[in-house]
């Protein structure tokens, strides 16, 4: 069994990294995702901010959400591999295997369309998931606690209705 962090670390650290993240002494910014997504795609496209007004709103915030995203990805490879000793390979989950099917291609098809809505959504909305909830809700913002209720509520709704349980033969 995977060993566990105890809650209140996790609410210390969090509550460290927003520090650091709004604070002078820190980063000066919210936290978010999606900016990062949109930056990492105009190095990749050469979209440079001369010729795309988007670009040049994004420039700097997406440099740094680029580079906590990289800090997230290894942060969580270290703390699964050496904290809680519980990283593993899984293309299909259990939960999915249960209730859907065993098919790869089938999961990594409802992946792909669940992240493109999502990050669709998030760039319809001015901003991501991060961002709204764990940027807003931390500060309180009206606008990020109504977003986290009706993500949050909205993906209990969804995850009942695309897990159903199996209809058990007699």
């Amino acid at each position: 069994m995977p060993r566990q962090i105890p809650w209140w670390i996790g609410g210390i650290a969090m509550s460290l990294l927003f520090y650091f993240s709004f604070s002078g002494f820190g980063a000066n910014r919210p936290i978010g995702a999606s900016t990062g997504m949109a930056y990492l795609s105009t190095i990749l496209f050469g979209l440079d901010a001369e010729h795309y007004e988007y670009t040049a709103q994004i420039e700097q915030s997406g440099a740094w959400e680029g580079v906590m995203l990289i800090g997230v990805l290894f942060g969580g490879l270290f703390t699964s591999i050496f904290l809680t000793k519980s990283f593993h390979i899984s293309f299909i989950p259990t939960l999915w295997k249960k209730r859907k099917n065993s098919s790869v291609k089938s999961r990594m098809l409802w992946s792909f369309i669940a992240g493109f809505l999502l990050v669709f959504g998030a760039r319809l909305a001015g901003g991501c998931n991060a961002g709204h909830i764990l940027s807003g809700g931390s500060q309180l913002a009206v606008s990020g606690i109504i977003f986290a209720i009706v993500a949050l509520g909205t993906g209990v709704v969804m995850g009942r209705f695309f897990y159903k349980a199996k209809e058990c033969k007699k």
